[in-house]
């Protein structure tokens, strides 16, 4: 009983997370330059309760076995890199990329930065 309130729990936290993403991405929706993130998951590890060619009396053999998953736990909340829609502003230092790439900044302290 407590595994599967465990796999429960971890399977509603992973959908908070997952609304919360949702919920960032649209209360930015008109932000320039925004780009949106994805939730992204993986399951827990399966513990196997009957390996695949196993034999019980009442049901004969389980060809492909039993595996009881333990739940989801996240992974990471990614940026998806898209190409979003250019705007002419009439501004001399602002700018833009099209296609893939990153522009090339310097810090203060000499390291070289990417942004977008």
């Amino acid at each position: 009983m407590i595994r599967a309130m465990w796999t429960a729990a971890t399977g509603m936290t992973a959908q908070q997370i997952n609304v919360d993403t949702v919920a960032h991405n649209l209360a930015n929706v008109n932000t320039n330059s925004f780009k949106r993130s994805r939730a992204e998951f993986a399951d827990l590890l399966y513990q196997i309760q009957r390996l695949p060619g196993t034999s019980a009396s009442n049901v004969g053999v389980f060809p492909v076995g039993i595996q009881v998953g333990a739940g989801v736990r996240p992974t990471t909340v990614a940026k998806e890199w898209i190409q979003g829609n250019m705007r002419q502003t009439n501004n001399e230092t602002d700018l833009a990329i099209d296609g893939a790439g990153f522009f090339q900044v310097s810090r203060p302290d000499g390291t070289i930065m990417y942004t977008r």
